[in-house]
């Protein structure tokens, strides 16, 4: 298809409603979206395996995933970011030693170190599935993110691991990905691998993660419930998830 625009479009107090859910109002002006040329990308800290429902429900085939670290296009992967695993059992052992628990991601399975409070806590804030113990998982399937659960100890993490970049999406959880990893950087990588690189891109969201999306994007669009960091640097404040804010901007926009 010949696409005129790319809007990327954050999960989590973005395109989903309270209830991590997407409302028949956003799946409408996805397909409205689409009609008129414009390529929509989900872009989000999860992994594939745990926005497939999302995906079918808001119509959408192209995805930036686990921070940055894959991407997939109109249903065909063009990136694939992986740790490599001296790296990943250094993280291991702080981890444990640290009394906090690791989940490994690649972008179809999600397994962990163990079951705890914060680990519980983390997947249920995203009304998502508890996944499997696997603490030694990493040595023979590929991995792409890992997930520090525990909340604290981030300085630790921070000084002793500067090969990674953190960010704190729930009280529970660090998303962990390679340094350069970020969703920003993933739009560029997009547009390279699909020669889409002279269209105008939108980039929607409202967390800490989404801050490298927004500064990749021409224009920038944050939810009314965003952070004001976010908002300080959005060409257009649109109102809240819940309240109809991504149909609100997507007009503002003339997008659909």
């Amino acid at each position: 298809m010949n696409y005129k625009a790319i809007a990327f479009f954050d999960l989590d107090g973005t395109l989903l409603d309270q209830n991590s859910q997407i409302t028949p109002e956003v799946a409408d002006g996805m397909l409205r979206l689409k009609a008129n040329g414009v390529l929509p990308v989900i872009a989000t800290g999860r992994t594939e395996i745990e926005i497939l429902d999302i995906r079918k429900a808001a119509h959408i085939d192209s995805n930036i995933v686990m921070n940055g670290a894959y991407i997939r296009v109109d249903g065909q992967e063009v990136y694939s970011d992986l740790i490599p695993k001296a790296q990943i059992e250094k993280m291991y052992h702080a981890v444990l030693d640290h009394g906090d628990q690791l989940a490994y991601y690649n972008e179809g399975a999600i397994w962990c170190t163990g079951h705890s409070e914060d680990l519980i806590g983390a997947y249920t804030f995203i009304h998502s599935k508890i996944p499997p113990i696997d603490p030694q998982g990493f040595q023979n399937k590929p991995v792409n993110m890992l997930l520090v659960l525990g909340r604290e100890h981030r300085d630790f993490y921070e000084e002793n691991f500067p090969a990674f970049d953190f960010y704190r999406n729930t009280p529970y959880s660090m998303d962990t990905v390679k340094k350069g990893i970020s969703k920003g950087a993933a739009v560029k990588i997009l547009q390279e691998k699909t020669g889409l690189t002279n269209l105008p891109t939108y980039g929607f969201g409202d967390g800490p993660n989404d801050v490298a999306l927004l500064g990749a994007c021409d224009h920038k669009i944050a939810m009314g419930n965003a952070g004001e960091e976010l908002k300080q640097m959005a060409d257009f404040v649109t109102k809240k998830n819940t309240e109809g804010g991504i149909l609100y901007a997507l007009e503002h926009f003339q997008l659909i």
